[in-house]
């Protein structure tokens, strides 16, 4: 074996798994090698959002006789995991690892077959970045569901997950298939159209029931209209936004 191959990452559920099929790998006993624990892992809330054990195992130096128990091929003894470890990006936040982490568990369990895509937004003022997620595939307005229930109880799911993971709340979002940016395009139009006719007719106009992230887009949108002024009114889940002509 050449010099450089003397260390082998594994990746696996637990410390001792990890430890385990190096050795095996490497066709070694724990005498021979020096283990280090690059990560302990973490085990998820009812399996999920769980991050497996990652172990070095570093080759001791050795006489002859030790060396002809080796035969592991240099293709074999690199840095490597099993096929069910989940990659991690070098120096990506660990919100966004443990997102990616239960939103996959999730979709699997679901029997979806999706692209991911996971990545920090950007943070309003000294608001905290919040966690995007994006899901693109065929025909997945299933996870939409009727008046986007099924994504919303989606995303309040993994929400709780990833916060639970982490110790603490952070904002949140999936979309599917650009829904959430179609959506927002349609509500902007809405209120915008809305606000035309009651500066027009002088006449209140309530918009349908709408979940607080949609009713805050009608805000915004209409916040610096010099015509009208909205507010909203009623009880989640019927509360709905008013817009008004300005008194």
């Amino acid at each position: 074996m050449s010099e450089e191959i003397t260390k082998l990452e594994v990746i696996a559920p637990s410390i001792e798994e990890a430890i385990e099929n190096g050795l095996a790998e490497l066709g070694l006993t724990e005498a021979d090698v020096e283990v280090e624990i690059l990560d302990e892992g973490k085990k998820g809330l009812l399996g999920l959002g769980t991050r497996q054990a990652r172990v070095a195992l570093k080759i001791k130096p050795r006489t002859e006789d030790t060396i002809s128990k080796v035969s592991v091929s240099p293709e074999k003894a690199v840095t490597q995991a099993p096929s069910a470890a989940k990659e991690v990006a070098p120096g990506e936040p660990e919100e966004v690892e443990i997102a990616r982490e239960v939103i996959q568990t999730l979709l699997e369990k679901m029997h979806v077959n999706a692209n991911i895509s996971v990545r920090l937004g950007d943070s309003d003022s000294d608001r905290i970045e919040p966690v995007l997620i994006d899901i693109e595939g065929n025909d997945l307005s299933f996870l939409i569901g009727r008046k986007a229930e099924t994504i919303n109880a989606l995303q309040f799911i993994t929400s709780l997950i990833v916060g639970r993971e982490l110790g603490r709340w952070i904002p949140l979002q999936i979309d599917v298939q650009h829904y959430r940016k179609r959506r927002e395009d349609e509500l902007r139009k809405l209120a915008r159209r809305i606000a035309d006719q009651v500066a027009d007719t002088g006449r209140d106009q309530a918009l349908e029931p709408m979940p607080p992230n949609e009713r805050r887009i009608v805000h915004l949108e209409l916040h610096d209209h010099p015509l009208v002024e909205t507010e909203s009114e009623g009880e989640d889940p019927a509360r709905k936004v008013v817009v008004r002509v300005k008194r």
